[in-house]
């Protein structure tokens, strides 16, 4: 039988990843018809068996996880949405490597080359955002624009024939899950932000399963909806024990090989592609706080964007490391076509270019971190959780919906964090912010304390469990018929 891939006959656009074939001994549409409608009654028995699966929270493998499991995920925009959608269908495919799964996305998003460097499938359709502000003229063409993408979507619904179909957010969502909805399939929501962006909130309406991170964000969908706090999905490397001394010394190989107690390491983030506020007040400050402080050190992630910019302006300094990104977007690590990992191809990028270019891993950089200052995006605020560091965030004002404001103030709730929004960030208030946590050693013990309580590192396993739960009331009801 042929593999689903070559059933498309349509213009979608696969990308595929080396060595993961779906399995063609599938059942394919027409042998497993889901009904449109789902009443309470059912929502309610999915809802008590993801309770009952809590239970089994240690085991890895939850007994009966059915092999012809199909998932699909929409995901696309930005890291903050592709990152959980990836971190959850790894730890499906480590639960049962049976289960098929791929993802949908748009061409010119990022998702169309991080989604099959990570190992999974890719399918391209056409998708638009919704303008800024909603009363545009430009989102008069919206909905041709929805049901185009719609259509697409419903071709990949129809090859693929998924049982359940998962959204993590960003434009490409909603035709997806409105697609999945149409035909009568599961839908299942993950909303990364402290508040839910346009697109799950109307998702939700609709949504089997709604996967929030913050308690706080149950109160934004219905009564009646299954809603579970689970935090949100990390990459697995930053999961994984790293000791810090053994991380500074990736970064500061030269400085000293037994570092005094004494010595801070502040980690700057200015974001993937670069946040001009942030990096203008690094910049403004940096040297003299070097000079003053023998003690500090810092890891100074410009952004590729501001890199070059950067780069001519900032003075050497063997307490500095700074770097443009993090590795060719190092989220995960697998092989690439030329058998390395992209951790090692990174690294031999680095090799040939100027000194510090690339911050090779995230997870490194966090576990030599003393304090963190970055924005407030959702799976940032959520890494900082996970690792137990203390920070100082700088919501963007510029993200939809004020997203990054209403994390930082959650994250100054939960985790003791400092926030300095943008009106009030210069080179001084971000030094005293910054001196203000590196001298108080309690403050800084505290702020760890909370942050490790808040966090939930394992978000993907307990989603992954959720999402099988929901799998074998369906899967099981079809083998009875």
């Amino acid at each position: 039988m042929a593999s689903p891939l070559t059933l498309l006959s349509f213009n979608a656009h696969f990308s595929k990843p080396p060595q993961i074939p779906f399995a063609s001994s599938f059942p394919r549409q027409g042998e497993l018809n889901i009904n449109v409608m789902l009443n309470n009654h059912r929502k309610l028995v999915s809802c008590l068996a993801l309770d009952q699966t809590d239970q089994n929270k240690s085991s890895p493998n939850p007994a009966g996880a059915p092999d012809n499991l199909r998932i699909v995920f929409a995901a696309g925009g930005s890291g903050g949405h592709i990152s959980p959608a990836v971190a959850i269908a790894d730890e499906l495919k480590t639960i049962n490597p049976k289960i098929e799964v791929i993802f949908v996305g748009t061409k010119a998003g990022m998702e169309s080359s991080t989604i099959p460097s990570s190992g999974h499938y890719f399918v391209s359709i056409a998708a638009s955002p919704l303008s800024r502000p909603i009363l545009s003229f430009k989102n008069l063409i919206l909905p041709y624009h929805l049901v185009k993408s719609m259509i697409e979507t419903w071709r990949v619904l129809t090859e693929f024939d998924p049982h359940i179909v998962v959204g993590t957010g960003g434009y490409v969502s909603a035709p997806v899950c409105f697609a999945a909805a149409i035909r009568g399939l599961r839908v299942v929501i993950q909303e990364q932000n402290s508040v839910p962006g346009i697109a799950n909130w109307v998702i939700s309406s609709f949504a089997d399963l709604v996967f929030v991170a913050f308690p706080s964000s149950v109160k934004y969908f219905g009564k009646n909806k299954c809603v579970v706090v689970t935090g949100n999905p990390i990459r697995l490397s930053l999961r994984k024990n790293v000791s810090k001394a053994v991380a500074r010394l990736q970064f500061f190989p030269r400085v000293r090989k037994n570092w005094d107690s004494e010595a801070k390491v502040v980690l700057f983030l200015g974001g993937s592609l670069g946040a001009d506020a942030i990096n203008i007040a690094v910049l403004n400050m940096y040297h003299q706080l070097l000079l003053e402080d023998k003690n500090v050190f810092i890891i100074w992630q410009t952004g590729v964007r501001t890199f070059d910019e950067m780069e001519s302006l900032v003075k050497s300094h063997p307490h500095l490391y700074k770097a443009q990104s993090l590795a060719v977007e190092c989220l995960f690590s697998q092989r690439t076509d030329s058998g390395m990992t992209l951790s090692e191809t990174s690294g031999s990028m680095a090799a040939g270019a100027s000194e510090n270019q690339f911050l090779y891993t995230m997870d490194l950089a966090y576990a030599a971190a003393d304090l963190v200052v970055s924005r407030a995006g959702a799976m940032t605020c959520s890494e900082i959780l996970a690792t137990g560091k203390p920070s100082i965030l700088i919501p963007s004002p510029n993200v939809a919906e004020g997203h990054q404001l209403k994390n930082a103030y959650i994250m100054a709730e939960i985790a003791g964090s400092k926030v300095i929004t943008e009106d009030e960030l210069d080179s001084s208030t971000l030094r005293t912010a910054v001196e203000e946590v590196l001298d108080d050693a309690s403050l800084m013990a505290e702020m760890c304390d909370k942050a490790l309580k808040a966090a939930r590192p394992d978000a993907a396993a307990e989603i992954a469990r959720h999402i099988i739960s929901l799998g074998q009331l369906l899967t099981g009801k079809k083998k009875g018929r």
